[in-house]
């Protein structure tokens, strides 16, 4: 996508953000679409006749042997199409316009850079020559190669400004620096090295007060990038100045990356900043705009970290999919096709990548059966608001009257977390459950201290809450990551996510959810690790009745769910089939006192109570399709 002004300002850092390599004995994931661009106009080759492509495949396969003779193991990522949103189209427009302009400059004996048509073909061909691995996206790369650089710790080689901002554990080498053509040697040795520069998202971070990494999706899509800008987010710019004592000679660019990044770093976290940017702009216009600004941010967020050595956390939303799958898979025949009508009704099955341990494996799903009124996808929103909310709440094994108390905008949320609580491969405990719950007090509380007439009615109480929220949700993490804790959050946004995606999918039976304001993952976990120590959730509400009675609501409809030894005192749980095992079919006396201890616990707590997964082929027989 690229962000604009960012890396001519961290190149003017260098000394600060760049760290030397000495690359060798590694992967790397190389950007495909930014390397056949360099070094085709970088490498001296004719480019007014229509493509030299003999030339241009020799400097590709002497790229390559450079890596391999340091024993770099290559693995390219290629651009796919265009998104079907059709988001880059102004982009893609005005760089064909600029393209015609170099192209013409060209043709009367001036300079540009323009790639001839069969360029990306060639580079293909010489790639299989080599037998390099390369793969080609859907659309583009970008959020792919985070992803594979990240699943294999190892560096992204681009020169797209986007990599500044992600966070990627080997960090990011730009195509510039990186001197494939000077070839070295490890000193006393036969090994060889690539000399090249690694950006330091860590140093960028701190040279800025150490702000949150978070933070900046945001300033990327304030800043500008291929796919948004926002002429009336120029009214907030506008306002934002670089630091005194910032050099005047720089360009606009530059003191405005300066200056966005100057002023997030005052903020905790993008909540709260893009809260301040939405003041700045006309009323009317806020909510469409925080809702373009919130969609962009998305295309710059990771993979889920989970524990690598259990299921992978998209297998719990299994069935979901396949429902979806099967409702996708009904597609109404064409007028009038009589050989579609002759064919025999086969099951559909769909291949999904997923996570094993620390690889990754294709496997065929079946789609779900569904009744007749859902036969044909193209006739879904004929049906009757009653009959698509059913096939919804079915699928998460909800009943519509457990959702009757919950407020329109958690119905979505609640239905999913009671799917999960009763899927969950990691058992969710107390805490799980209560720290969700609270989380989800965040997007009401937010609307009651933002209306200053309400909040003035409940005595502050929703802004000392909201506050004491945001406050655990700044605490350090402590003694490092709670990978079961972790593993289960994961597995609720699976859930989470499929549920948004069903939902949708059957034109929203329910409304769906504010999600930056839905689920915090630093307040959930302060919250677990707070309530396992001293702290209750009756002493968390104390100072906010209506956020109690809206909590007790929502585990109210969960507790309907949960498994009764959820709610059991530490070291009561015992299996069902154990407990039978031991007592027989009859209820002793000592099976009627642990049935009433835990009904009395459980009243207590009611007061104070995949690699993403990407369907990559369709089957009819569930077979593999070439």
């Amino acid at each position: 996508m690229g962000i604009r002004g960012l890396m001519s300002f961290v190149e003017d850092h260098s000394n600060e953000f760049f760290t030397d390599l000495k690359l060798r004995d590694t992967k790397i994931i190389i950007d495909g679409y930014a390397l056949f661009h360099r070094l085709c106009f970088n490498s001296n080759l004719e480019l007014r006749y229509g493509g030299d492509y003999d030339s241009f495949a020799d400097v590709v396969q002497k790229f390559f042997e450079a890596l391999f003779v340091c024993k770099i193991c290559p693995y390219v990522v290629l651009d796919g199409g265009c998104d079907i949103s059709d988001k880059k189209l102004k982009t893609l427009k005005d760089r064909a316009r600029e393209k015609i302009q170099m192209a013409h400059s060209l043709s009367v004996g001036g300079g540009g850079c323009v790639c001839p048509l069969l360029i990306r073909e060639v580079f293909i061909q010489v790639l299989i020559k080599l037998q390099v691995c390369f793969v080609q996206c859907f659309s583009e790369a970008d959020r792919d190669i985070m992803t594979l650089a990240n699943h294999w710790n190892c560096p992204v080689l681009s020169s797209d400004s986007d990599f500044c901002i992600f966070d990627l554990k080997s960090g990011f080498c730009p195509l510039n620096s990186f001197q494939w053509r000077n070839v070295n040697t490890v000193k006393g040795t036969r090994d060889h090295y690539i000399p090249a520069k690694c950006f330091s998202l860590d140093a960028l971070c701190r040279h800025f007060g150490h702000m949150n990494k978070a933070l900046l999706p945001l300033f990327a899509v304030l800043c500008g990038n291929d796919h948004i800008n926002l002429p009336i987010v120029e009214t907030f710019l506008s306002q934002v100045r670089p630091p005194l004592g910032a050099p005047s000679s720089k360009g606009r660019r530059h003191h405005r990356v300066l200056g966005l990044l100057n002023w997030l770093s005052c903020f905790a976290d993008p909540t709260e900043a893009l809260d301040n940017v939405l003041k700045h702009l006309p009323k009317k216009s806020r909510a469409s705009v925080e809702e373009l600004l919130c969609c962009s941010m998305e295309e710059y967020l990771q993979s889920q970290v989970e524990n690598m050595q259990r299921i992978n956390a998209h297998r719990v939303s299994l069935p979901i999919r396949q429902v979806i799958y099967g409702l996708l898979a009904n597609v109404s025949p064409p007028s009038g096709d009589m050989a579609w009508n002759r064919q025999p009704l086969q099951p559909r099955a769909f291949s999904e990548v997923e996570r094993i341990n620390k690889n990754i494996k294709t496997s065929v799903v079946d789609a779900a059966e569904l009744p007749k009124d859902y036969s044909d996808l193209s006739r879904l929103t004929e049906l009757s608001l009653a009959r698509r909310q059913m096939l919804l709440l079915e699928t998460l094994k909800v009943k519509q009257a457990i959702l009757d108390p919950i407020p329109p905008a958690l119905k979505l949320p609640i239905a999913v977390s009671c799917y999960w609580v009763q899927h969950s491969e990691v058992k969710a405990k107390l805490q799980h459950l209560q720290a969700l719950l609270l989380g989800m007090l965040l997007g009401p509380l937010h609307t009651t201290i933002n209306s200053p007439e309400e909040e003035a009615l409940r005595g502050g109480g929703a802004k000392m809450l909201y506050e004491e929220l945001q406050r655990v949700k700044a605490q350090p993490p402590g003694q490092g990551l709670d990978l079961d804790a972790a593993h289960v959050f994961c597995q609720w946004q699976s859930c989470l996510q499929m549920g948004l995606y069903l939902n949708q999918l059957l034109s929203s039976p329910l409304p769906e959810p504010d999600l930056p304001r839905l689920y915090s993952g630093r307040l959930v976990h302060g919250l677990c690790r707070q309530l396992l120590t001293a702290a209750s959730v009756e002493s968390l509400l104390s100072a906010c009745p209506e956020a109690q009675q809206l909590y007790e609501q929502l585990f109210n409809a969960m507790r309907s769910y949960a498994p009764a030894e959820l709610f059991l005192p530490k070291g009561k749980s015992t299996s069902k089939k154990k407990r039978q095992k031991k007592q027989g079919n009859s209820l002793s006396k000592n099976r009627v006192g642990t049935a009433l201890d835990a009904r009395g616990w459980h009243e207590r707590s009611n007061r104070f109570g995949p690699l993403m997964v990407g369907t990559l082929e369709e089957h009819t027989d569930g077979s593999e399709l070439g």
